[in-house]
């Protein structure tokens, strides 16, 4: 059984998480597993995202199941806001010490760089923000790949590269073939084709 943890907060950019979602849901259903997905937030109460989206997350950073993958998503909200919030980064520090995998959409690698977990580490992030990442010190900024593996953690560049990267980890986590089959259900037809191939 493999349990996702999205993170979810105000300003967060709908597709970091919703792309990686789809993947990691259509996985769950094609394994028959009791695998499953959950959204994580500060707060029970719904969450507005950047382009006004309105989720309402399943737990709060108090009240959820293990994690085997913890997920966080960019948008102005990672870069600018919870990188100040004591109580995310915490959170995301610890929880990030218990999951098998971390991986970041877009500017999420910015707020995983605050709570620690990207410092010291091979990273990619949204195009816009490369520099800005790399000005924070301790970190090495990938900038000619989608998506970037180091140990067990995986960031991916902006927006749509983080389905690549969720197709990615649920390659190694549960094969090559399961991956395939999750992106021909979803009908993904990335140029080139998804091949599940190492990453940088």
């Amino acid at each position: 059984m493999t349990t996702y943890g999205l993170l979810v907060f105000e300003e967060a950019e709908e597709l970091d998480f919703a792309g990686p979602w789809e993947v990691f849901t259509v996985s769950a259903m094609l394994r028959e597993q009791d695998d499953k997905a959950v959204l994580v937030a500060e707060r029970a109460e719904p969450v507005r995202c950047a382009k006004g989206m309105r989720v309402v997350p399943d737990h709060t950073l108090d009240d959820h199941p293990d994690l085997d993958v913890l997920l966080v998503p960019g948008g102005r909200g990672a870069r600018v806001t919870q990188i100040h919030n004591a109580a995310v980064t915490g959170w995301i520090a610890k929880t990030a010490e218990r999951a098998d995998w971390v991986a970041s959409v877009c500017t999420g690698s910015i707020l995983l760089h605050a709570a620690g977990p990207a410092k010291g580490r091979r990273v990619a992030t949204h195009w816009a923000h490369e520099d800005e990442l790399e000005a924070r010190g301790d970190v090495t900024v990938v900038r000619d790949a989608r998506y970037v593996v180091d140990g067990d953690l995986v960031t991916s560049q902006g927006v749509s590269a983080g389905i690549d990267m969720a197709l990615w980890l649920v390659g190694r986590i549960h094969g090559r073939d399961h991956a395939r089959a999750v992106r021909h259900h979803i009908q993904y037809e990335p140029a080139p084709p998804y091949m599940a191939d190492e990453p940088l």
